[in-house]
């Protein structure tokens, strides 16, 4: 079984557009993100910033399908 991390984003427009949602959701949950390396954060911190983001692509896929 190979370890290979499929997770890369190669179109360059779809990862600027993820970093603005990623700031986007920091924001909305109080957390301080900057550009580039952010190993300064919890774990706590990082997994709210996470849910968030996937909470609002299922409201999005949601509201997508009414």
């Amino acid at each position: 079984m190979s370890n290979r991390n499929n997770n890369q984003i190669n179109v360059p427009e779809a990862k600027e557009a993820m970093n603005r949602f990623k700031m986007e959701c920091a924001n909305e949950v109080g957390v301080n993100l900057k550009q580039g390396y952010n190993g300064d954060l919890s774990s706590r911190e990082a997994g709210s910033v996470g849910g968030q983001m996937v909470k609002k692509m299922i409201e999005s896929y949601e509201n997508s399908m009414k």
